[in-house]
């Protein structure tokens, strides 16, 4: 019998997508490199007299080790005194105060005459910042302002002539596009990594949604730019994921379009206003959207309104899912505070609510309040067992006054669905599904019709707090 053929095979098959050289860096990072400088701080403190020990630079006397020289070998350790923040006088015979290393970080040049942006934490408690740039020049800085919330710095050097770094549209940012972060990690100056992005609009800020790459980011980077291939800045390195401090391949920076916004006010006024409607907010779960109505799990969930705020005076209750907010949809929670924070005080805006299985529009006056709200108190008994676990009591009219309640009931006791959801007692019931709950005896009445196994959402008061929580009616137990 004949031998058999071997047939040929190929080796790999024919790939899906054309082959792609790496990027080359190089000439983009001899365009931005000399903009991009390292920022170092200090702080002044005032030494004890008789105490002639310093420890060395980057060793930081309330540290573990230090704590351990003093308390298991008996070595000298004093701790050094603080900067001296509440104008405390030192003896007479004191030596004079001395400037102690604080931090390092980065930052780069928006203006050939000496703007200078960097990350709010960078210069945070700096008694003098220096700013240093790739030709070694150095000057001392003034800060302009800070906004913590954003974490954004505006600095300014006497300078003129500076190299500046171009600015790019974070909004265009694409995921897995390669980008360059240029900064001084562990104070190594003028070091460059790349990687791409990871995702956008991670919410980790109140007011931000943050880049995440996988550039490699240190400390020492805050601050510094994050660069896309046509050499634009599209975020400021601000934040890394990691347990154990260096770079563990997660990576944040701060979108440069929020930025650039705070930094215009900086430069104005020296600091960031912001609108607010006086509202609490929550996530919008499936399953409350699902209780609901609602199509999908968007919006923000308001859990508590400020009395006299805002929102309250525009008609908005704990309970309403807020859709929208000046025409800008709100897919989660976390995108209504930026949007309204971006709103001047006075400022007019409207917004899409959904309540009771409907959308309702609101139009509302942005402000400034002070937060105040009512706190829950103690009701009498006289209470109702019903197919949620929920044994529940009427609250006076005294009682419901003081907690500018008009509607509502106390829990006296859980079981069932309600304790599995994490209801307690103390919690007050106000809505079941779309009815508003007035008494114990309607609240009964109107449980006992809900189906089984069908859930529905109870809008629920703990505190100063509202939220929604999803249960599935069961077949009351009999006692």
């Amino acid at each position: 019998m004949p031998a058999a053929r071997a047939s040929a095979l190929p080796l790999s098959a024919p790939s899906a997508l054309p082959a792609a050289g790496l990027p080359d860096f190089s000439t983009l990072v001899e365009k931005v490199g000399p903009a991009v400088v390292n920022i170092r701080t200090t702080g002044r403190v005032q030494m004890m007299q008789g105490n002639p020990f310093l420890l060395p630079p980057g060793f930081d006397d309330d540290d573990e080790f230090s704590d351990l020289l003093r308390r298991f070998f008996g070595i000298p350790m004093p701790r050094s005194p603080q900067p001296d923040s509440r104008n405390r006088r030192a003896p007479r015979d004191a030596p004079p105060p001395v400037e102690r290393p604080r931090g390092i970080g980065s930052g780069f040049i928006l203006s050939s005459d000496g703007d200078v942006m960097t990350n709010a934490h960078v210069v945070e408690d700096a008694d003098t910042i220096y700013v240093t740039l790739p030709d070694k020049r150095e000057f001392k800085a003034k800060l302009i302002g800070a906004d913590k919330p954003t974490d954004v710095a505006l600095l300014k050097i006497n300078a003129s002539q500076l190299p500046t770094v171009k600015i790019g549209a974070s909004s265009r940012v694409r995921v897995g596009e390669w980008v360059v972060a240029i900064g001084s990690p562990f104070g190594l100056e003028s070091t460059v990594t790349a990687g791409i992005v990871s995702a956008k609009g991670r919410n980790t800020g109140d007011y931000l949604p943050f880049i995440q790459t996988d550039v490699a980011i240190n400390p020492g980077n805050s601050g510094g730019p994050l660069i896309n291939l046509q050499g634009e800045v599209i975020g400021i390195n601000s934040q890394i994921y990691s347990r154990t401090g260096s770079f563990a391949g997660i990576s944040f920076s701060i979108p440069i379009d929020e930025a650039m916004s705070v930094v215009e006010q900086l430069k104005r006024t020296g600091k960031v206003v912001r609108g607010r409607i006086g509202v609490y907010i929550g996530p919008v779960t499936q399953e409350v959207a699902t209780s609901l109505g609602l199509p999908r799990a968007q919006g923000a969930l308001v859990s508590s309104v400020e009395l006299g705020g805002p929102a309250e005076r525009a008609g908005l209750q704990a309970g309403d899912i807020i859709l929208s907010f000046n025409g800008q949809a709100i897919e989660s929670a976390t995108d209504l505070p930026r949007l309204v924070g971006q709103m001047k005080p006075g400022a007019r805006a409207t917004m899409t609510v959904w309540r009771k299985g409907k959308q309702q529009r609101f139009a509302i006056a942005i402000d400034e309040l002070a937060s105040k709200s009512a706190r829950a108190s103690r009701a009498p008994e006289s209470s109702y067992e019903n197919a949620l676990g929920l044994t529940v009591s009427d609250i006076p009219a005294e009682q419901r006054g003081a907690l500018k309640l008009t509607q509502g009931v106390r829990v006296e006791a859980v079981d069932g669905p309600a304790a599995r959801a994490g209801i307690q007692r103390g919690d007050i019931v106000l809505r079941v599904g779309d009815t508003d709950i007035r008494n114990a005896r309607q609240f009964e009445s109107i449980v006992r019709a809900l189906e089984s196994n069908k859930m529905v959402a109870v809008l629920i008061r703990r505190g100063d707090l509202t939220q929604f929580v999803p249960l599935r009616p069961v077949s009351p137990r009999k006692r």
